[in-house]
């Protein structure tokens, strides 16, 4: 377990969450500690991506509370939740640039719509963020011209624009290429290093993950079923957490969706359905 003493940046306790009548977390608690890369995970459903969304405020949770900074999200106003979110960035898992704007013109774009700076100063600050995430060449191409991997970076430097004290990453490695996907987990260790960042990162991927996270938090049937060091994690004596970090087929995560016997669903006029 990663030991920090200064006050968790994100701090979550005792929160649950339904979709309609289905639970999706009964009674979670997680704390994000400041300056580091704190990874969750878990198997597909358990609402990895609904928890950075009850983070940014865009969900409301059915109990429980979620601090940022010190701030109850979802007690503030309208006008106070707008402040925080910009200082919080977010890769998105498809990069979700403006495909009718250029690279240069998507990472300028937060800092025309937040900020009163003249156009001298944005061009220096995306030249400058565009060189952190290697593309600075690339700055009059489009996003139709980009590869997968490139696209997710320019995204990565748009998300950093306005140099927040935190990022949350939505299945950043996706889709890429084993080069892309070192290139990307590397450049999310080192601005987080770089620039004192707080980092969340949500991703499938155990290699990538575990080897740039300082702390990982496994969700399953709706609660943490265990957090710690990647290396604790990897020995884990937990079948679940076992079968998730070592991609086993067999174990409580079960192939089968909940059914009835196939016997009786044949039998039955449910089968014709």
């Amino acid at each position: 377990m990663i030991v920090n003493n200064s006050p968790p940046l994100v701090k979550i306790r005792d929160l649950h969450f339904y979709h309609g009548d289905r639970p999706i977390f009964q009674g979670v608690d997680i704390d994000i500690p400041r300056g580091r890369v704190t990874a969750i995970m878990g198997p597909s459903g358990t609402g990895k991506t609904t928890l950075l969304k009850l983070i940014g405020g865009q969900l409301r949770p059915t109990r429980g509370t979620i601090e940022v900074d010190g701030q109850n999200v979802h007690k503030l106003s309208r006008k106070a939740l707008y402040q925080l979110r910009m200082r919080m960035g977010m890769l998105f898992q498809s990069g979700a640039l403006l495909t009718d704007l250029s690279v240069y013109d998507n990472v300028a774009y937060p800092l025309r719509e937040h900020t009163n700076l003249p156009e001298s100063m944005i061009r220096r600050l995306v030249l400058m963020k565009l060189e952190a995430v290697g593309l600075r060449g690339a700055r009059e191409l489009m996003p139709s011209e980009l590869s997968g991997g490139m696209a997710r970076r320019v995204a990565l430097a748009r998300a950093i624009a306005l140099d927040p004290m935190m990022v949350m990453y939505d299945e950043p490695f996706t889709g890429q290429d084993p080069i892309s996907m070192g290139v990307l987990a590397q450049l999310v260790r080192r601005l987080n290093d770089a620039v004192g960042l707080t980092s969340i990162l949500v991703s499938h991927d155990v290699e990538e993950t575990a080897g740039i996270s300082d702390l990982i938090y496994v969700l399953s049937g709706g609660k943490v079923i265990e957090s710690g060091a990647s290396d604790a994690l990897m020995g884990s004596s937990s079948p679940a957490v076992k079968q998730f970090m070592g991609g086993l087929p067999d174990g409580p995560v079960g192939f089968h969706y909940q059914a009835p016997a196939l016997s009786e669903d044949l039998l039955s006029m449910r089968g014709a359905k």
